[in-house]
């Protein structure tokens, strides 16, 4: 593979995230230029070789690529606006957390002012940029993906996922769905298990070891989603919901909020009740899908 080229490129935003960054294309011999509404946090990056923008229009005259890692949607609009005139001919990758809209809306608004626009989404954390754990999915230009590939790849594997300029940002905020609930599960059954006098240092070996062991139905139920047979294999949704009222009553008892865990029985009940009572787990994804207008397909409870 040849070496990536040596452009010029810019970051727009010096948070831990931009900061992480900046310094991983300087670390990879990049000519940098950083910018921030915040002058102080670019001193660090300044001492290792970047230069410092007075402004986003002087900083993204610098560079050839534009990497954005701003606060939201709002912050990187009006960031980009001030730089308007300046964007032809350049191509801008945003890395600021959206959503798949906000994505397609400044694609369309980027490539209005003659630059190419590329969507990411960055699934790490600030240290593990630069490193083989980092992953960053990109969408949206492909012919400037790929320019600017070798360049992208200082942060991380640099994973492709199309030409929708939004597909960046589901993938992204369902991998965070996944991982909050995964986080929720996991502080909730925490809870329980501290309100029965147990140190949570005592239980965590025993669920990171259930919690990994039933990861390996998530091919199976995916599987099944896809195909849409929804085999209860022994374990039904009545026989779960059945059972899912008894984990309600031990969180009253011990004195736990179950507000995490009432919709999940909410669904099951839900569930039970539409007549999929013998079906699996996985028949629960068509009952959360809305539909693209967004009107919900099912009523659930709250109580």
């Amino acid at each position: 593979m040849s070496a990536p080229r040596r452009r010029p490129v810019t970051v727009l935003g010096l948070g831990v995230m931009g900061r992480a960054l900046a310094s991983a294309l300087l670390a990879a011999g990049h000519p940098t230029t950083v910018w921030n509404r915040t002058p102080g946090r670019s001193a660090a990056l300044a001492g290792t070789g970047a230069n410092v923008a007075g402004s986003p229009a002087e900083a993204v005259a610098a560079g050839e690529l534009v990497v954005v890692c701003l606060l939201d949607d709002e912050v990187t609009r009006r960031v980009l606006d001030e730089a308007a005139p300046a964007l032809a001919g350049r191509t801008v990758v945003d890395l600021t957390n959206g959503t798949p809209e906000q994505a397609r809306r400044l694609a369309e608004w980027v490539t209005a002012r003659g630059a190419r626009h590329v969507d990411g989404g960055i699934m790490a954390v600030p240290a593990m940029i630069g490193g083989p754990g980092a992953l960053v999915l990109y969408s949206g230009g492909q012919d400037a993906f790929l320019d600017w590939r070798d360049t992208l790849a200082a942060f991380g594997e640099a994973r492709w996922l199309g030409t929708d300029p939004g597909r960046a940002a589901v993938y992204d905020l369902a991998l965070l769905a996944a991982m909050y609930g995964l986080f929720g599960g996991f502080l909730h059954a925490t809870a329980m298990i501290r309100a029965a006098g147990v140190p949570a240092g005592e239980f965590a070996p025993m669920v990171t070891g259930w919690l990994t062991a039933m990861l390996g139905e998530l091919p199976a139920m995916a599987a099944a989603v896809d195909s849409g047979t929804h085999d209860g294999d022994g374990s039904s949704l009545r026989m779960q919901a059945a059972g899912f009222g008894n984990l309600l009553a031990a969180c009253r008892d011990l004195g736990v909020d179950a507000g995490l865990m009432r919709p999940v029985r909410d669904l099951l009940d839900e569930a039970v009740a539409r007549g999929h009572g013998e079906e699996g787990l996985s028949v629960l994804v068509d009952l959360l899908h809305t539909g693209a207008t967004g009107s919900p397909g099912t009523a659930r409870s709250s109580g």
